[in-house]
């Protein structure tokens, strides 16, 4: 049974579910630059469809993006944070998941201003997305 689209927190505030990919490959991060709000580098990430499990919204996510076929996952996070979003929610129950993956990289051009991988001495410099800064900073990335 897959998550609702829209969830409350403790607090009764409205809160969505979240999915992140942590993509790491020879000492380098995949990350988008995003071109829709919240803008700045990120991991590829979305919000998970009405019914659907964060597995799923983790493989839709994946092709959307970026094209790339989801191979071998491991969550490392399950997370309520703050994180204001485009659709004027500013909670999210956040899944990350560290990824392997595989296929060639065609980014979505809707959502996406570039699609790259970065060493962790890049990420330190680039603007990220907040939730993906509040990532790399628990991850000790950043």
């Amino acid at each position: 049974m897959g998550q609702p689209k829209l969830g409350k927190t403790e607090n009764g505030k409205d809160m969505h579910y979240s999915v992140g990919a942590l993509i790491k490959k020879e000492g380098k991060y995949f990350l988008i630059d995003r071109a829709i709000v919240p803008l700045g580098f990120a991991g590829v990430a979305g919000h998970i469809d009405e019914g659907e499990t964060p597995e799923e919204a983790l493989k839709r996510e994946l092709k959307e993006e970026t094209n790339l076929d989801l191979v071998n996952y491991q969550l490392i996070f399950e997370e309520e944070i703050e994180n204001p979003c485009s659709k004027g929610v500013d909670y999210h129950h956040w899944y990350v998941f560290e990824c392997e993956v595989s296929g060639k990289i065609k980014r979505s051009e809707r959502e996406t201003n570039s699609a790259s991988w970065y060493t962790q001495g890049q990420i330190r410099i680039l603007r990220l997305e907040p939730a993906w800064e509040y990532w790399f900073k628990k991850l000790g990335i950043i």
